[in-house]
C-alpha cells in the first residue's frame, strides 16, 4: 500500500474509450490498496487545434490569452476521466492548477512551477478521494492562468509527486518504458529496465521526447521514484514492469553506452566575423536569453589572424526566426557579422554512465560516423554523453549503425 501519481498523456486519453481504459488502470491501483491522484494531458490533438486557433486569430498574440486558451484542454480531460470513474463508485474530482493550487511564475507559455501548496489536496487523496489533475497548467501570484511548455504536464506530475510525498509516479505514454533507442528507428532497441536519472536526464535533454526534461530534472532533484509506462497494455503500473528511473546506486550493472537518441528539431546559426574582443558572446547570448531561446551547442572558431572568430550555436527548430530577429538587432552593435542559418540538420547523442571509466568511446563514434560518410558538423561533449551534429538526411544511418557499434541491438 502506498500513493501513487498517476500521469496520462495524450495519446493515453485520446477516446472515450482510451479514458474508460484509464479509469479502469486507477481502479486496478485502489483495488491494490494505493492511495491515487491523477494528472492528465489534453486528448490527443487537442492542444494542437487550440494552438492553431490562436495563430488563426493572430501570429502574434498575447500570451496570457494563449494560456488561458490551451489550458482549457487538460480541464475538459480531468473533468471526464472524474465522470468515468464515478461512473465505477469511485469517489473522485477534478482539479484545476489553480485550484490545488500550482503556483508558477509569469513566463508565459514555459512557466516553471515555483510552490504547490497540497494540504487540501493530499487531505482529500489520504481521505479516499481520487483527485484528477490537469495537468501542464498552474497560476501566478496575481491570478493568470499559465501553462509550461510542451510535455509540462510530465513536470506537474512529478511536481504533485514530490509535494505529496508519494511512494512512486507512474508516467504511462504509448511505448512500454525506454528504450536504447527509437524503435521505430531501430527494430531491435531494447527496452530498459532501470536508468539513473542523470542517463534519463541526458536523454530528455538531447531529444529522447519519453520524458520532458524538467520533469526529470525535478525528479532528481526531489528523488522521486519514475515509472515509464505503457498505457496500452492490459495491467496496471503496480503489476507491470517499465522503465525505472532511479539514483544511479540503485542500478547493479552500468552500460558503457545505454542508449542513442536523435532529435530533428534543431537549427544551426552561425556567426561569422565577430570581433574578437571580451563581452561579444554576452552580447549574442543575452539578448537570445532575454527573448526565453534556449541555445544548446556551441563551438567559437578563433581565425589565423586571432582578430576575428566565427561562433556556431544550435537553437530549437521552431525558435529559429524569433533568433534570427533577434540577431539582426544584436548586428547593429557588432558591425561587420554576418549571420547564417540552417534548419537541415539533426544531432546525436549517445548517454551512458559507463562512459566515466571506459576510454575510446566517443572515438568509435566518430569512426562508426565516418565509415558511413556522415559528416560532423559540431560536436559537444559532457561526463556520460557525446552529441553530434550532422545533416538530417543522415539521421537514421546513424542512430542504427551506432546503436549496433555500442552493441545495443535485441539479439533476440
Amino acid at each position: 500500500m502506498g500513493l501513487l501519481v498517476l500521469k496520462f498523456g495524450g495519446t493515453s486519453v485520446a477516446t472515450i474509450p482510451a479514458i474508460e481504459n484509464v479509469a479502469n488502470k486507477v481502479a486496478a491501483e485502489i483495488k491494490n490498496g494505493h492511495k491515487v491522484a491523477v494528472v492528465v494531458s489534453a486528448m490527443a490533438g487537442v492542444t494542437n487545434q487550440l494552438v492553431a486557433y490562436c495563430s488563426e486569430i493572430s501570429q502574434i498574440f498575447d500570451q496570457r490569452e494563449y494560456d488561458a486558451v490551451v489550458a482549457s484542454g487538460e480541464q475538459v480531460t480531468s473533468g471526464l476521466l472524474a465522470l468515468a470513474l464515478q461512473k465505477r463508485g469511485i469517489p473522485a474530482r477534478s482539479w484545476m492548477g489553480w485550484q490545488v493550487p500550482i503556483t508558477t511564475d509569469k513566463v508565459h507559455g514555459k512557466a516553471r512551477i515555483q510552490a504547490i501548496d497540497s494540504k487540501t489536496l493530499k487531505e482529500s487523496v489520504m481521505s479516499g478521494d481520487v483527485a484528477v489533475i490537469a495537468g501542464f497548467q498552474g497560476i501566478t501570484t496575481d491570478g493568470r492562468i499559465t501553462t509550461l511548455g510542451r510535455g509540462g504536464s510530465d513536470t506537474s506530475a512529478v511536481a504533485v509527486a514530490a509535494a505529496l510525498k508519494a511512494d512512486r509516479c507512474d508516467i504511462y505514454t504509448d511505448v512500454q518504458g525506454v528504450y536504447t533507442a527509437d524503435p521505430r528507428i531501430v527494430s531491435h532497441s531494447r527496452k530498459i529496465d532501470k536508468i539513473s536519472y542523470e542517463e534519463m536526464l541526458e536523454m530528455a535533454s538531447v531529444g529522447a521526447k519519453v520524458l520532458q526534461t524538467r520533469s526529470v530534472e525535478l525528479a532528481m532533484k526531489e528523488r522521486v521514484p519514475v515509472q515509464v509506462l505503457s498505457s496500452f497494455e492490459s495491467a496496471a503500473g503496480s503489476d507491470l514492469p517499465g522503465t525505472l528511473v532511479v539514483d544511479e546506486d540503485n542500478i547493479v550493472e552500468q552500460e558503457v553506452v545505454s542508449g542513442i537518441t536523435h532529435s530533428r528539431d534543431e537549427a544551426k546559426v552561425t556567426l561569422r566575423h565577430l570581433p574578437d574582443v571580451p563581452g561579444v558572446a554576452a552580447k549574442v547570448f543575452s539578448p537570445l536569453a532575454d527573448a526565453a531561446i534556449n541555445v544548446d551547442m556551441i563551438v567559437q572558431n578563433l581565425s589565423p589572424d586571432h582578430k576575428n572568430t566565427d561562433l556556431t550555436f544550435t537553437v530549437p527548430r521552431a525558435d529559429l526566426p524569433k533568433t534570427l530577429e533577434v540577431l539582426k538587432a544584436v548586428s547593429k552593435e557588432l558591425p561587420g557579422m554576418r549571420i547564417e542559418s540552417s534548419a537541415d540538420v539533426a544531432k546525436i547523442s549517445i548517454i551512458g554512465i559507463g562512459m566515466r571509466s571506459h576510454v575510446g568511446v566517443a572515438q568509435k563514434m566518430f569512426r562508426t560516423l565516418a565509415e558511413k560518410g556522415i559528416n560532423i558538423q559540431v560536436i559537444t561533449t559532457s561526463e556520460i554523453k557525446v552529441s553530434v551534429l550532422i545533416p538530417e538526411a543522415y539521421t537514421e544511418l546513424a542512430v542504427r549503425s551506432l546503436h549496433t557499434a555500442y552493441g545495443l541491438d535485441d539479439g533476440s
